[in-house]
């Protein structure tokens, strides 16, 4: 039978004969031992196996004349890391084991004892049953030596109805300090069986190396009991191990002064007792350097070569990977560096990097040290910690460095006690499971001698681990009664407080930071009058109580039970070890075999710690937090939002700013949404029809060329606003680009007049030369004049070509945008006497959004479109529009062998997701209280995320569900992505697609649909066009003859949604808009808050208006809740604009200072704030965007009404918020929209609505007009006053004139108040006969706004049926 082995070949560098074809590097074997002949690097080489030890080999190579020179005395067999591939290690390891071999929890009778448990066995019982009242069964295999296991199989017992249907994995080298085997995934949990005959076989993602093996049930047949049969796959596994005991190393001598190497290979797997420790050393003369050592349980490299930057500096910069290493258990390491490439590897992460420095090589003098730094003529001294465990299968650049220290060899030299077995320490660990319900109740031992009770008091020392920044460590109720004891973790510190009674208690704290995941040392001790806590090496904290203290009844870590003491927070979950109470060690086995004290959801023998932000599922820079049950990912600063950082808080394009109501300006765009390119900022020009993208760059005005020749030209490189990737993602979705060049000349050639060589040239954005100037088509050495046939010589074909002393003009607009942009020019003539040119290169200016209205018409039912498989193990974003008439149908599909991933119409009102990652299917709906199925356009979004997955549907409620925290997490597909339709060609979607995206890729629907039978491109109906028909979020309708803008989601109004809605207030004016509740919400809020929490656990709101006043200060918005909840837009007493957000009832606001400078000035202001969580964006007009973090980030629950002006009679808001409210507002507002309502709006056009309470009096207006008018005021004041200054300090002066000077003033003050007058006559005047001009507005146009605003009208009143659910919806 033929074999596969995978071959470190040449200093350890994996092979691969055909990357393409075979990514695992699998050489062909033999099954026999007949040497075999491999190619690598054109040589052959002859290989012959010798030994098999485990997974390794000896081998004798021929050919290998570059290994390394220093074993040229040795002989000739090498141990290499031959890893098997394919089925040569998934031997039978359970079959042949002795009775001594199996153990168990417990049994439930002689013949269903633990040795019956060997698969297709029918012995006894036919396996293994433990008793019906063991609360925590398991399974333990003594394999009798280490081996390597690849595979479990289990079975239920035999003719029974006892089977495990599911189960952990644990392992150990030793049968203690147990560690959980978990997927590539983190998912611990193992498939069993469904029935007691069936074998279910398990093949493990990564193999384990392991002696012993422990299976603990979870689940079984609820019918039936626990009944198991296992077998074991593997094969035997060898090792070269060696023990360091802190203060020992080895050191591997060259046999020249110093050893320079360009690529290198160090592997090894180790397991530490300790969180810092160097496991490899090597510097040079020259400043080069390797180190790899343990730093707070993390594998750190530092490696220089020959930087002397980096030699000089006292910081050195480390490459840091893994995480817990300190857990005693083995861990991988692989390094290969070839030049400055390195990859580090530990366990399965991997991380590729690029070292700094000038050269390629790393030199390293004399000697390599494994397990410390000895410091040169001082023998046990060492410049660093030195490595504390054991190290097996050390290689570096193929040399077994410990197979040579063991047969002590020359090149080996021992510093210390280093031994080549692996000490195993005896250190029980307990893991806390539960945040609630986990505790550990221990009695206090007697005192071991006289002296020590004479001395009174208590002592408590123990070890702990967590990411829980909050937990009760210990709790011990004391005499003389009622007084306590408290240690918890809190807000990350440890605090120690002495409850003297109800009411009092002293308190003291410790350290920072305890929840990073390390061990931490702590001591309690009481004695003469004084409490210490002592928390690793930092001073004792002190607390002095009035009188000896002593315990009383047991002690309780990690919590509480429902009697003896209160869990002041939560339960403490992290792990525990080496308790000592009044000095004497604490027994956790005998704890766990129920003879000393009690407990509740705990784990013994084992840290079940891992760490949830390795590898960082955080995308886009986000930085990664966690606790014990799950991670948080932090967003700020990265541009994008939601549970990963995945969305960006950014539109993809100038059209789609301009779709959501914003003017012309600087704004962010993203183009590629969620995908890996960050946003760049453009300026948007919406002034005109087309919305123009402005990109710029680094020379923009005119520049003169002279003295430049084709030996020495002139170069400018452009660098613009936007990186390489960014300009191309804006120019790929751009419908047309352009870029203008400006060119005069004057003695200047562009193009040799003999041969047509290029004198000077430009280079577009892919690196490639260019010689066609403007307006003229690519691959011809033209300019515009000669397309236009009007070059000044008819004899060239640019005018500069003729080489005039005149000034010549050769401009134009490059406008084939797979070019575009300009990143360099090149001139090249201008060496001449009296020669010159003059260039500017404009920016580049793009308009269009290809995606917008990329539609694809699907007019069969078995039709779909399909596309490469979906490439989304661990996240992805699905978003299109659709119409149809249908009822149902697929929009997409990708399936996989078990997962899928789908979107679908599952009913005319119901929109359906559904998805499988392995923890069982996944579906949520989104039912619309109107038919969707009204062939008119609908927006869909579809998010899945490690974290959680979303649907959203128009603007209706986001639903929402988390992801399990333990589960799987990712989607493995293998088929292709069907659109409209399915693989099975059933279920088809019929209808119109457009605007597919899916991970920030826009998919070209179009493209496809011209080439598929069934589908058509684009899509039919007036609101399929590129145009805008709608602004400001308006719908555009079909209707049989024609469109309407539905304006009932805008805030704007009119047949486009383009007029603007605008409200005059006074300082009594107010308007609330009240969102209205269901009954069911009436009857029971806290049940709906719950529920509502648990829907949709991140909150999200949009605000936008716009105001004009001159007062402050003043109230803008306001909107609260029933629980007591509000946010606050107010004007301070200086004018500047505050956000308050008051989302948590018993915290205090965060408060907000956007600007500085007062907007109280008169001016009309627009401001947009978005909330995604705690981030809070806010926008002012176009010069200010900023980022702020709230404090929370809970959503409004229940919110009760959004109030514009004036607020009274609200006692849970802020002083300064009620003093603001109180003053109400002064000025003109208008455009105010909150989420998808628009209540100024509604105000208009529902005064009668008893959901719509106005006091005192509004009147219609137009801000913009306002301010206008109130700036021309504001500057004519400005002037009078002035001038009154001016003449009261001439009459100052001019004491002879007193009288006259009275009578002009008199006079003048006169004739300002009759122009005041006059001007106020005029001012109401005109409003007045604007009122009547719209008083006469024809019959048809009012019918006309009253069919626009139908649907809002109908969304307000009371007993409409979408009333039903109106608190979900508004949320």
């Amino acid at each position: 039978m033929k074999r596969l082995y995978s071959f470190l070949y040449d200093v350890g560098y994996h092979y691969r004969q055909d990357p393409s074809r075979d990514p695992a590097g699998t050489l062909l074997g033999s099954a026999t031992d007949q040497p075999w002949i491999c190619l690598l690097h054109q040589q052959a080489i002859k290989v012959s196996f010798v030994t098999r030890i485990g997974v390794n080999f000896k081998m004798e190579a021929e050919g290998l004349s570059d290994l390394d020179k220093g074993l040229e005395n040795e002989d000739l067999s090498w141990t290499v890391g031959l890893s098997f591939v394919g089925d040569n290690c998934n031997g039978a390891l359970v079959f042949t084991l002795p009775q001594a071999s199996f153990q168990s929890s417990t049994q439930s009778s002689i013949s269903s004892a633990p040795y019956n448990a060997k698969l297709n066995r029918r012995d006894g019982a036919g396996g293994w049953s433990p008793l019906v009242t063991d609360r925590e069964p398991w399974l333990q295999l003594d394999l009798r030596d280490r081996v390597e296991v690849t595979a479990v199989a289990t079975q239920g017992r035999y003719d029974s109805s006892d089977w495990v249907s599911s189960y952990l994995l644990l392992y150990s080298d030793t049968g203690r300090a147990w560690k959980q085997y978990r997927q590539e995934d983190g998912v611990g949990r193992l498939v069993g069986n469904v029935n007691s005959e069936g074998v279910v076989q398990n093949k493990l993602s990564h193999s384990i190396r392991t002696r012993f093996l422990r299976l603990v049930p979870l689940d079984w047949n609820p019918s039936g009991w626990l009944g198991l049969r296992v077998e074991l796959y593997g094969c035997s596994y060898k090792s070269d191990v060696a023990d360091f005991d802190g203060r020992s190393s080895l050191l591997y001598r060259f046999n020249q002064k110093s050893m320079s190497t360009v690529k290198d290979v160090v592997s090894l797997r180790f397991k530490s007792r300790q969180a810092e420790g160097v496991l490899l050393h090597g510097e040079g003369q020259r400043g080069d350097y390797i180190t790899l050592e343990l730093h707070r349980g993390r594998l750190a490299l530092y490696l220089n070569l020959d930087d002397t930057r980096l030699r000089l500096s006292s910081n050195r910069v480390a490459v840091t990977l893994g995480s817990l290493l300190d857990d005693q258990h083995w861990h991988s390491v692989l390094i290969e560096r070839f030049n400055k490439q390195v990859n580090l590897t530990v366990d399965a992460h991997t991380q590729h990097f690029r070292t700094k420095g000038d050269g390629d090589s790393l030199e390293v003098d004399y000697e390599l040290s494994f397990g410390g730094i000895p410091l040169p003529g001082k023998p046990g001294t060492f410049l660093r910690k030195n490595f504390h465990g054991c190290i097996e299968n050390l290689y570096y650049n193929g040399i077994n460095i410990i197979d040579l220290a063991k047969r002590r060899k020359p090149q080996i030299y021992t510093v210390g006690n280093v031994t080549f077995s692996c000490s195993e320490p005896q250190l029980v660990a307990s893991t806390f499971l539960s945040s609630s319900s986990s505790f550990l109740s221990l009695p206090a031992p007697a005192a071991v001698s006289t002296s020590a009770a004479a001395i009174g008091g208590f002592s408590v020392r123990f070890q702990f681990r967590t990411w829980n920044a909050d937990g009760l460590l210990l709790s011990v109720r004391l005499a003389p009664e009622p007084q306590r004891l408290e240690l918890q973790i809190s807000g990350g510190q440890l605090r120690l407080t002495l409850h003297t009674s109800v009411r009092q208690k002293s308190e003291v704290s410790a350290g920072t930071r305890v929840n990073d995941g390390l061990w931490h040392s702590v001591v309690l001790h009481t004695r003469n009058l004084q409490i210490a806590l002592t928390l690793d090496s930092e001073a004792a904290s002190t607390i002095d109580p009035w009188e000896q203290l002593e315990s009383r009844g047991n002690f309780y870590f990690g919590g509480c039970p429902s009697q003896g003491c209160e869990n002041p927070t939560l339960a403490f979950q992290g792990c525990m070890r080496l308790i000592f109470i009044n000095n004497q060690p604490v027994d956790l086995i005998r704890v766990h075999q129920g003879i000393l004290g009690n407990y509740n959801e705990l784990q013994f023998d084992t840290c079940n710690i891992r760490d949830r932000c390795l590898p960082n599922l955080c995308e886009h820079s986000g930085q990664c937090s966690q606790s014990w049950s799950t991670f948080h990912c932090d967003c700020s600063g990265t541009g994008y939002s939601g549970a990963t950082c995945h969305n960006s808080i950014y539109e993809p394009s100038c059209e789609a700013y301009k779709l959501t109501g914003s003017s012309s300006g600087y704004y962010s765009i993203d183009p590629d949404g969620s995908g890996p390119l960050v946003a760049t900022q453009v300026y948007c020009n919406m002034t005109e029809e087309k919305v123009w993208t402005l990109v710029n760059h680094n020379s923009s005005s005119p520049v003169r060329v002279r003295g430049s020749s084709l030996l020495r030209p002139y170069v400018m490189r452009f660098n613009y606003s936007a990186s390489p990737e960014q300009l191309r993602a804006v120019v790929t979705g751009a419908e047309q680009c352009q870029q203008e060049v400006l060119y005069s000349c004057r003695k200047s050639r562009l193009f040799n007049t003999k041969d047509g060589t290029p004198l000077s040239w430009w280079v577009d954005q892919g690196g490639e030369r260019r010689t066609y100037w403007g307006g003229f088509l690519p691959g011809v050495q033209q300019c515009s004049c000669g397309l236009e046939e009007s070059c000044l010589d008819i004899n060239y074909f640019c005018n500069c070509d003729a080489g005039t002393d005149t000034w010549a003009n050769d401009s134009g607009v490059l406008s084939y945008k797979d070019h575009l942009p300009v990143s360099q020019i090149v001139i090249g003539d201008t060496n001449r006497t009296g020669s010159e040119a003059i260039y500017r290169i404009g920016p580049l200016r793009c308009y269009g959004d290809k995606s917008i209205w990329n539609a694809a018409s699907f007019y069969q039912e078995s039709s779909y479109l399909h596309f490469p498989t979906l490439q989304a193990e661990l996240g992805s974003d699905i978003s299109f529009y659709f119409k149809t008439g249908a009822p149902s149908g697929v929009f997409l599909e990708n399936l996989g062998l078990k997962d899928f991933i789908r979107v679908e119409l599952s009913s005319p009102s119901v929109v359906t997701f559904s998805f499988e990652v392995g923890n069982g299917p996944v579906v949520l709906s989104v039912k619309s209280h109107v038919p969707l199925n009204d062939r008119q356009w609908h927006y869909v979004r579809a998010e899945r995320s490690v974290k959680e997955a979303s649907l959203q549907v128009d603007q209706l409620p986001l639903r929402l569900q988390e992801a399990p925290s333990d589960g799987h997490v990712r989607l493995r597909l293998n088929s292709q992505l069907f659109v409209g339709g399915t693989a099975s060609r059933q279920r088809g979607f019929l209808g119109c697609i457009r605007t597919l995206t899916i991970n920030g890729v826009n998919f070209n629907l179009e493209e496809r649909a011209r080439m598929t039978p069934g589908v058509s491109s684009g899509c039919p109906g007036y609101c399929s066009g590129s145009s805008s028909l709608c602004n400001n979020r308006g719908r555009c309708i079909e209707k049989s003859s024609g469109y309407v803008c539905d304006c009932s989601q805008s805030a704007y109004g009119g047949p486009s949604c383009k007029e603007e809605v605008s409200v005059s207030f006074d300082r009594e004016s107010s308007v609330t808009y009240t969102f209205q509740e269901p009954f069911s919400v009436m009857q029971n809020r806290s049940s709906q808050a719950s529920s509502v929490s648990r829907e949709s656990s991140r909150a999200r709101e949009n605000v936008a208006f716009s105001f004009l006043t001159v007062q402050s200060p003043a109230m803008l918005l306001t909107v609260s809740t029933f629980s007591r909840q509000y946010i606050a837009v107010i004007l301070a007493r200086n004018g500047s604009l505050q956000l308050w957000y008051h989302l948590l009832a018993d915290g205090e606001p965060d408060v907000l200072g956007v600007t500085h400078h007062s907007l109280a000035n008169g001016r009309l202001h627009q401001i947009r704030i978005h909330r995604e969580g705690r981030d809070v964006f806010v926008q002012i007009d176009q010069d200010v965007h900023r980022k702020y973090t709230l404090s929370s980030d809970a959503q409004l629950i229940l919110i009760r009404s959004l109030t514009l002006g004036k607020v009274t009679g609200r006692e849970h808001f802020s002083n300064e918020v009620l003093q603001a409210g109180s003053k109400g507002f002064v000025g003109c507002l208008s455009s105010v929209q909150f989420n998808h309502m628009a209540p100024l709006k509604a105000a208009l056009l529902n005064r009668g609505s008893s959901l719509v309470s106005i006091r005192g009096q509004l009147e219609e207006s137009n801000c913009r007009a306002l301010a206008d008018s109130t700036t021309s005021h504001s500057l004519a004041d400005q002037a009078e006053k002035a001038k009154e200054d001016k003449e009261q300090r001439s009459d100052d002066t001019r004491n002879g004139s007193a009288v006259i000077g009275g009578v002009v003033t008199a006079v003048v003050f006169i004739a300002l108040c009759v122009l005041a007058a006059l001007g106020r006559f005029l001012y109401h005047q005109h409003r007045a006969q604007a009122g009547a001009t719209a008083g006469a507005t024809t019959t048809a146009e009012k019918e006309r706004r009253h069919s626009l605003e139908t649907a809002y009208r109908a969304e307000l009143h009371l007993h409409n049926p979408v009333r039903d659910n109106m608190k979900e919806y508004y949320i």
